[in-house]
């Protein structure tokens, strides 16, 4: 008999509780300010990413052009021995291969190594990028006194709520 009352008591304390959260919460949600940051957009359109690219583009543009002229010598030389193939010795053919497949190898670690360089340097770059950027949506939500910014990963938020122009603003777009 005891224990039938102490769960009954349970019960009506649980009820109490529930009910109690599901009529506050509408009030509690009326006043909550909340904001959208599109990331993607804020990585394309900040002024820092397109310094970053300007930069990079340059920190790399020599190693970039060598590959290029390597690229050209390598296709230069292919359509050459494909040209003069038929008329070879068959050991200068098998040697002219061997030195192109050699070739061949040489410039696809080349062109490996180089992106696997620009990865690293941008990914550095998008580190210091989303410190600026977190520091700028903590700063506009403090300023405008948001409750809760979401970012990217939202199934859907409409246009009323997303700050990411006012991010973009902070960052120094114009």
């Amino acid at each position: 008999m005891f224990r039938s009352s102490e769960v009954k008591f349970k019960c009506l304390v649980k009820s109490l509780v529930l009910s109690t959260i599901f009529l506050t919460s509408p009030a509690a949600f009326a006043e909550l300010k909340i904001g959208f940051v599109q990331v993607d957009k804020i990585l394309q359109e900040a002024p820092q990413t397109i310094e970053s690219n300007k930069k990079l583009e340059k920190e790399f543009s020599a190693r970039t052009d060598k590959l290029k002229a390597d690229v050209k010598s390598l296709k230069d030389k292919e359509a050459a021995f494909a040209k003069d193939a038929l008329t070879m010795k068959e050991s200068e053919r098998d040697n002219k291969e061997k030195s192109l497949s050699q070739l061949r190898v040489d410039v696809q670690r080349k062109e490996r190594e180089l992106r696997e360089d620009i990865n690293i340097r941008r990914n550095e770059e998008l580190g210091g990028l989303q410190e600026q950027i977190n520091k700028a949506v903590t700063s506009v939500a403090k300023a405008e006194s948001f409750d809760l910014v979401l970012y990217n990963g939202v199934a859907y938020a409409s246009e009323k709520i997303d700050i990411t122009d006012k991010i973009l603003k902070s960052l120094g777009k114009k």
